[in-house]
């Protein structure tokens, strides 16, 4: 019975799963002569529970909240890495860091030209768009100098109320073709300035002085002018998440390649008390609410400018933050704080509002090129990874993949309907089996329980799939095949 079982569920997953040409899963419907204007919109280090519509009670983003009253929240979205140059690299490109041998932020690797050229400013630029950036880069050095000459006219590098006010003027320009504005906003990033700054003091060092880390001591000062720093944790900061202890059976790869080699969030998993851990929970929530006032100066440019019912709006994160999950902050893990990002995408009047989708597997870094390419009524390229999510926007899709993968400096991660199998390169306990029906804070690790064996192996052989399809040379040697069946 256990074999048919696994069978069964590893015979479901390989024969939905399997990733098909952009090309092939591109929708062309009969308006597709009436090319939208794409106004694309990202943060930077926002987890997806990071918006009052998907129900956190401790911040409010009317902004984010107005966008998804009138298109699609995805809640299933996912980084292909989940620190900021992979996953932008993926997000302009369409493909999986690892296809540049890209790990971590490594800013400096070569990207061929063919991937800048078909890149998301490019592509669209060829195609007839006046493609526009404002905000944070942080792409691959090669990728970005391409994308700034054959692509995008840069409106601003700054990241905060400036990149707002420019892409609002950007907006109002009179417009003789589609249009396609990349905005990218800095926050809530600036988190990491709290326990970058609490681990020098701690050592008697100068606090970073530069303006994003000011803007966090003046939110902080607030806190700690209160006069009883305890009361103000107690009336207003977020409580502990319910999984805030760190896991029995965590990888050991995550303390020794994660926390420790980075002595600020070394600091915080061991002296943070839990009021600290509050405190930054607040802090992560103003932030956010920052970044949301000016993503509603760019929304409010698009209606006044008469723009909206011709502009698909799509909003996004390169990746999370842990939030104080597992004793964490930051990000580079492979916990759904880290991974599981925002997505929601909106056109008013041509596309359903008001819909939560909760069922689909969507990969932001893959999934979105092949998306604005159909939408604009562009050929992608064929051999991307991902596929367009205009049929399930149209509620036209009658199947879908059955997981995502995500990849991590020492890790790889599987996430399927009910599970996530995440198997890190080194170190003790280097495989992870979550059942995040069960278990949505992964306190649990089943990788050692005889009844989900089965579900171990299918797992294993559908991370072992991917990486021989995505030719991943990175991940294929410490790769863990399934069990024989006996």
């Amino acid at each position: 019975m256990r074999q048919m079982i696994a069978h069964a569920i590893l015979g479901t997953m390989i024969a939905s799963a399997g990733v098909q040409p952009a090309a092939a899963q591109a929708t062309r419907s009969a308006s597709s002569s009436q090319r939208p204007n794409i106004l694309f919109i990202m943060t930077d280090q926002q987890h997806a529970g990071m918006l009052s519509c998907a129900g956190n009670p401790h911040l409010r983003t009317p902004a984010m909240d107005a966008l998804a009253a009138a298109g699609t929240r995805f809640e299933l979205a996912y980084a292909t890495n989940p620190v900021c140059v992979p996953s932008r690299f993926s997000l302009q490109t369409g493909r999986m860091p690892s296809v540049i041998g890209m790990r971590s932020n490594e800013g400096k690797l070569p990207v061929p030209e063919p991937i800048c050229a078909e890149s998301l400013g490019p592509l669209l630029r060829k195609a007839g768009y006046k493609c526009a950036y404002g905000g944070k880069d942080h792409t691959p050095t090669d990728l970005s100098g391409y994308m700034m000459t054959h692509g995008y006219e840069l409106l601003t590098r700054d990241e905060r109320d400036n990149l707002a006010a420019r892409c609002a003027e950007f907006l109002a320009r009179p417009h003789d073709r589609p249009f396609f504005l990349f905005v990218s906003f800095i926050n809530p990033h600036d988190i990491c300035y709290m326990a970058i700054n609490d681990h020098l003091r701690s050592e008697g060092r100068p606090i970073r002085t530069n303006p994003a880390s000011q803007f966090c001591e003046r939110l902080l000062d607030q806190a700690r002018s209160s006069g009883d720093l305890a009361a103000f944790v107690r009336d207003h900061c977020p409580p502990l998440p319910d999984n805030f202890e760190v896991p029995s059976l965590e990888p050991s790869c995550i303390r020794t390649e994660y926390v420790e080699p980075v002595a600020f969030r070394q600091f915080a998993r061991e002296h943070y008390s839990a009021d600290m851990w509050r405190l930054h929970r607040w802090l992560y929530c103003h932030l956010t609410e920052s970044v949301d006032a000016q993503i509603a100066i760019v929304l409010n440019a698009l209606r006044d400018a008469g723009l909206e019912h011709n502009t698909l709006v799509v909003f996004t994160s390169d990746h999370g933050d842990m939030d104080a999950a597992h004793r964490l902050e930051h990000k580079s893990v492979l916990y759904e704080e880290s991974v599981h990002v925002p997505l929601i995408v909106s056109w008013k009047g041509k596309l359903p509002a008001g819909r939560v989708d909760r069922t689909h597997l969507i990969s932001n870094g893959l999934d979105l090129l092949p998306t604005l390419c159909d939408f604009a009524d562009i050929e992608p390229p064929a051999d991307l990874p991902g596929r367009s999510i205009r049929p399930l926007l149209e509620g036209k899709a009658d199947d879908w993949r059955d997981y995502v993968v995500s990849e991590s400096q020492n890790g790889r991660m599987v996430r399927t309907q009910r599970y996530k199998y995440c198997l890190y390169d080194r170190g003790e306990n280097r495989e992870m089996l979550i059942d995040l029906q069960n278990d949505p804070g992964e306190m649990r690790n089943l990788v050692g329980s005889p009844d989900h064996r089965e579900v171990l192996n299918a797992h294993r052989a559908l991370l072992q799939r991917w990486v021989r399809q995505q030719a991943d040379d990175m991940a294929a040697a410490y790769l863990i095949p399934p069990e024989p069946q006996s």
